[in-house]
């Protein structure tokens, strides 16, 4: 895709919720950015709990993290996602939940390796992320798009590097 392309924009729709959720569970590891007390763009790895996506994303975290500091703050905040063919960002309001009950639904071996005191501790909270709108860029991996570009150069023609798409999740 060039610059000068633009990602089309659909109102909220199954098939691009459906695309976002899928590419979420293909990669859980993320970077969560967060506004700091000075304006800042903060960044930092996290992952997502794995649970369907509905248009929110949960985090656990420590409740005297800076990350909770900033969402309680200003909760504007962007999760970007990686694999090796896909890249995703997703746009939203954070805000922190202290509900127990949530935090034993949401708990994992994978959890518990991190936070040793169980999900009944009051520094463990839960960071959730209501996605507002997502973008994404799926390509066909490194050799297809590698040939494609090399065709471009050949023909003169535009790249197929995979889709790109704006997903309206509000």
């Amino acid at each position: 895709m060039s610059d000068n392309t633009h990602p089309s924009h659909d109102d909220y729709d199954d098939e691009g919720l459906e695309k976002v959720r899928s590419l979420i569970q293909e990669v859980p590891m993320c970077m969560l950015t967060s506004i700091d007390a000075d304006g800042g763009l903060v960044s930092r790895p996290m992952v997502a709990q794995e649970v369907e996506f509905d248009g929110d994303l949960w985090f656990f975290s420590e409740g005297s993290a800076p990350k909770v500091a900033n969402v309680t703050a200003n909760p504007n905040v962007n999760v970007a996602f990686s694999g090796e063919s896909m890249w995703l960002s997703l746009k939203g309001q954070a805000d922190i939940v202290r509900n127990v009950a949530k935090k034993k639904a949401l708990w994992s071996g994978g959890v518990a390796a991190w936070f040793t005191d169980g999900p009944e501790d009051d520094n463990i909270v839960l960071i959730r992320v209501h996605g507002e709108s997502a973008e994404y860029w799926d390509s066909p991996g490194k050799a297809v798009t590698a040939i494609s570009m090399l065709k471009n150069r050949v023909t003169g023609s535009t790249p197929d590097v995979g889709e790109n798409k704006m997903v309206d999740l509000d």
